[in-house]
């Protein structure tokens, strides 16, 4: 089933407590996401200099043409991400939904280059990175390009966000932790295609995925984690964030302007 985009950021809140997401059109000029997709390009292309075989940084085509799969931690490796992930707009999103100040703690950057981009099986955020409350954290996924059904937008299951499911390392790519297949229950996926410059937001437990992509054009989007000061971590994964409550003892930073 496809979701409906939400028609104000009160309505984006309500959806997401309940339904463990929701999609914002129109959130950032086009033209502003196609610059941060050019850079991310420039990046992306350094990043497989570093790394050519590693298939965390890299898809490959069945011809063994290589592209770029994702920029882990964009923030840290050039201005204009660092300017664009701060936008006053995400931020007033981020503070509205979560209800309070929210402060960003990673990024990255997923690709999905055109007819071989890799698929993202399900997964739950929190299920690796351990907040509590699971309500004091969220995911911003900012699309660079239209994501479409046939180039691998978002799916969610609808409500699985009420509960934390065991995830294990998939075989063949350890880099994703998934749960037992028989505990996603498909008949309640919803499919969030959302055009450049939106915003779909999603719950830390919410199971998400995205499928390959098998059409000709790019699926680019910048995905960022905001979390509430009084946060708590049960993993290390604070300790590695921008803003630290956790191991760092420098309080939290990294908010915009």
């Amino acid at each position: 089933m496809l979701a409906a985009p939400v028609t104000s950021l009160s309505h984006a809140r309500n959806q997401l407590y309940e339904r463990g997401f929701a999609v914002i059109e129109e959130v950032l000029a086009r033209e502003q996401v196609a610059r941060i997709a050019q850079v991310a390009m420039d990046v992306a292309e350094q990043e497989m200099v570093k790394n050519p075989g590693s298939a965390f940084t890299v898809d490959r085509g069945i011809d063994g043409a290589l592209a770029p799969r994702k920029i882990d931690y964009p923030f840290l490796k050039h201005p204009a991400f660092r300017e664009f992930v701060l936008h006053p707009r995400l931020q007033e999103l981020a503070d509205t939904v979560l209800g309070e100040p929210a402060f960003l703690m990673r990024d990255q950057l997923f690709a999905k280059p055109p007819h071989f981009g890799s698929s993202k099986p399900y997964h739950q955020e929190n299920a690796s990175l351990g907040y509590a409350p699971a309500d004091g954290m969220i995911v911003m996924w900012v699309a660079l390009d239209d994501a479409t059904l046939d180039n691998g937008c978002l799916r969610v299951i609808d409500r699985s966000h009420r509960a934390l499911l065991a995830h294990s390392p998939q075989p063949g790519a350890s880099y994703n932790h998934v749960p037992q297949s028989d505990s996603i229950d498909v008949r309640r996926e919803m499919l969030l295609p959302v055009r450049a410059g939106g915003v779909v937001v999603l719950h830390s437990q919410v199971l998400h995925c995205s499928a390959v992509n098998n059409s000709p054009q790019w699926r680019r989007a910048y995905s960022s984690h905001w979390v509430v000061s009084s946060i708590a971590c049960r993993t290390n994964a604070q300790r590695f964030g921008y803003s630290r409550t956790a191991g760092g003892g420098q309080g939290l930073r990294f908010r915009a302007p």
